[in-house]
């Protein structure tokens, strides 16, 4: 299947270039057709269109608040991998969502009964919360960073759902003219790219894209848009770089391409996005916001964590105590909780063991066992956890604060 190709030439004269890329966009792509493009405008268009030239503008403001609403609406991911992940990740933190219809594009989470779910496409969640048709979405942080362009309206509310890993990248052919092109001041270094013959990107990430490259002293770059199998471009003889979504690399490696050191351009992974305006004004959306962080942040802690419980003979709690907390891999999340185990002996109640419950990581399960073990514990049970809820979660103390509240 052909795609429409947008080509776009990077033009870093307008403004000095920043040697660090700034933590937040603060600017947004407008393209406008070249003298060039305009003259042809009649003809059929090809592969390749006439350049563009790229400015950097203000991000605009964004849409007013419709206040004609009363129920708060959440964007999910409407089909793939990241839609029946975000659907798990609700049913684990008991959100399920009830859709009566598998062809309606609105669905209900009953034990939230204010919050209504819009299945919508991942990049759609993004404008949508932009233009105050949606107050919250779940989407991977590569989308926000495109889409979003900046905009101060979008607040990334719990930043790591942990789903939906991946990592935007440039890469370039192993071999030829980039054999021993192994980073990206190696491929800016390149005599090649001049004014009349560019280095030619195709990315579906054009924002990104482009802002990268200028803010790493790109000068002399064009962009072509397209959507899939980009992979196959460079083989073509249509680019010779690309940047996309990387998982694993192995799609990149069965067609001859390498990332480049330093070419990563975003590390991405399931977010919890809201708009800024419907946090402040619409009623409800902090309060759900609040329950739904409350429950993401407290399952995905428990996911990491283990129970582990044992018994140990001592004299005293005290005792027990002093020999748990010598070990470094036992001390749990504020101390380990040790109560007496009673036994029946001449029909009296006696205490000669000493229950011990503690939270240890799961990468530290087995070590955690063996150091227990050291100190005289037996009878180990392990039990995994739903919940860890804290005092507060961070996360809402940082919400807070970056809401001004």
């Amino acid at each position: 299947m052909s795609a429409m190709l947008v080509a776009a030439r990077l033009d870093c004269s307008a403004r000095p270039l920043s040697q660090r890329p700034s933590p937040r966009p603060s600017f947004r792509l407008r393209l406008r057709p070249s003298p060039a493009a305009s003259a042809r405008s009649g003809a059929p268009r090809e592969v390749a269109a006439a350049a563009t030239a790229v400015d950097a503008k203000p991000v605009e403001a964004a849409a007013p608040l419709v206040a004609d609403r009363t129920v708060v609406r959440i964007g999910l991911p409407s089909k793939g991998r990241m839609a029946d992940q975000t659907l798990s990740l609700l049913k684990s933190c008991q959100l399920s969502v009830r859709q009566l219809n598998p062809r309606q594009y609105t669905a209900n989470i009953p034990l939230i009964p204010n919050l209504e779910v819009w299945f919508q496409r991942p990049k759609d969640i993004v404008r949508k919360l932009q233009s105050g048709d949606l107050d919250l979405g779940i989407v991977g942080f590569d989308i926000v960073s495109e889409y979003g362009k900046g905009n101060d309206d979008l607040v990334v509310v719990h930043d790591a759902l942990d789903f939906g890993h991946c990592r935007l990248s440039l890469a370039v052919p192993k071999e030829g003219k980039f054999e021993n092109v192994n980073t990206l001041e190696d491929l800016a270094r390149m005599p090649e790219w001049t004014e009349k013959n560019p280095l030619r990107v195709v990315t579906s990430f054009e924002y990104l894209g482009a802002k990268f490259l200028k803010e790493k002293g790109f000068k002399h770059v064009k962009f072509l848009t397209a959507d899939g199998a980009l992979e196959s471009y460079p083989a073509m003889g249509m680019a010779e770089a690309i940047v996309d979504l990387v998982s694993s690399g192995t799609t990149l490696r069965e067609n001859n391409l390498k990332e480049v050191e330093g070419g990563v351009v975003v590390e991405s992974q399931a977010t919890l996005v809201a708009s800024r305006k419907s946090l402040h004004k619409r009623k409800g959306v902090l309060e759900i916001t609040h329950e739904l962080l409350e429950r993401l942040e407290a399952h995905l802690t428990a996911t990491t964590q283990l129970m582990v419980t044992a018994n140990m003979r001592g004299n005293s709690a005290e005792e027990v105590a002093e020999r748990v907390l010598s070990q470094t891999s036992v001390c749990g999340l504020q101390g380990p909780t040790i109560s007496p185990v009673y036994n029946r002996r001449d029909g009296k109640g006696v205490v000669e063991y000493y229950a011990i419950n503690v939270v240890v990581p799961q990468k530290m399960l087995y070590k955690s066992i063996q150091q227990l073990r050291s100190i005289g514990g037996s009878g180990v049970l392990v039990t995994k956890l739903t919940y860890i809820f804290d005092e507060e979660t961070p996360r809402w103390r940082n919400l807070l604060s970056e809401l001004g509240l």
